[in-house]
């Protein structure tokens, strides 16, 4: 009975982690180019001739931060694939990522 319960546990990560990655990351990421179309003043609205809607600086900083952090994502996503294909492992010593030999 217990490897069901090993098995429940390890098949709920991988739901969360593909959930969280699988939907989470193209959420975000439409997140930021709705977070830009503000920041630039676009918006689905018609407007009078010659005027155009206000852009927000904000909503740029917002889009430009939720970027990096898919970027990052991303990143880190594809070096740890080719660090186990070159035979390192990925850790996050000191906090920042690092290639260590197996």
């Amino acid at each position: 009975m217990s490897q069901v319960w090993a098995a429940l546990d390890a098949a709920w990560r991988i739901l969360l982690i593909g959930i969280v990655l699988g939907a989470g990351l193209p959420a975000l990421f439409a997140l930021g180019v709705r977070a830009m179309a503000w920041g630039t003043g676009g918006d689905a609205e018609i407007h009078a001739e010659g005027f155009l809607p206000k852009a927000h600086l904000t909503g740029r900083l917002v889009a430009y931060v939720i970027f990096a952090i898919v970027v990052s994502i991303v990143i880190l996503g594809i070096s740890y694939i080719v660090a186990h294909g070159l035979g390192y492992n990925l850790t996050f010593q000191n906090g920042l990522p690092t290639f260590v030999p197996r």
